[in-house]
């Protein structure tokens, strides 16, 4: 992984190509690549329906590098235990899916897991900043969640200064910052210079070219 002040980048394999995304993750760099991006959708949560634990699974025996989770169903306490099984670098639920989020958190740290807590762009910042304290990371999604390929939602860019406001403030200066939903290059460096930590980028890594060099690419525009 990168050092403290590096951003790092997830890309977001639901947009890869799926069918052969085995053999593909056996060619991206670990030097280069520090996450691979789980979108897990039920068509509940969302409308759409991606893959479960069985495919990660079966993933993580091309590549070592470490797993972002990204729990869009209802009902996480359902299946959180098998996907804590896998044990990934995050497991982020969603602020939106549950009741009972400071359990849900606690149970992913005491298993030695990095808890996540994402919010949609319709959901205040402010709604989650008493669970902070339970939190390894905030992500914020800059387009609504579940539809892929949307553009970038410019209003994201305040909600993360709010938030990295609130944390530097509070004394929560360790907890991450990511982002998710249309960004490229375009957009990269506006959200980084703002507070983010993390991004998640999908069609600017798989659309077209070299994954591991539109990912260094990405990187390098983002420290510019």
């Amino acid at each position: 992984m990168p050092t403290s002040n590096e951003v790092i980048i997830s890309p977001s394999i639901i947009a890869s190509d799926l069918s052969t995304i085995g053999i593909d993750a056996e060619t991206y760099n670990s030097d280069i690549i520090d996450m691979l991006h789980m979108d897990i959708m039920d068509g509940n949560f969302v409308p759409n329906l991606t893959f479960g634990p069985g495919f990660i699974e079966n993933l993580k025996k091309h590549t070592k590098i470490p797993i972002d989770i990204h729990l869009m169903i209802e009902k996480p306490e359902n299946s959180l235990a098998r996907y804590i099984e896998l044990n990934p670098e995050y497991i982020t639920l969603h602020y939106e899916s549950t009741k009972y989020h400071a359990r849900y958190l606690n149970l992913i740290r005491e298993s030695k897991i990095k808890s996540g807590l994402a919010l949609n762009p319709s959901t205040p910042i402010e709604a989650i900043f008493d669970l902070i304290e339970y939190s390894d990371m905030i992500l914020i999604m800059s387009v609504d969640p579940g539809f892929y390929g949307q553009p970038f939602m410019k209003q994201s860019i305040s909600k993360i200064g709010r938030l990295k406001e609130h944390l530097l403030l509070n004394g929560f200066d360790k907890v991450k910052i990511q982002v998710d939903g249309g960004i490229n290059e375009i957009n990269i460096k506006d959200v980084v210079s703002a507070g983010v930590d993390i991004v998640v980028a999908g069609n600017s890594i798989f659309k077209e070219g070299d994954i591991n060099q539109n990912t260094l690419k990405l990187k390098k525009i983002a420290a510019s």
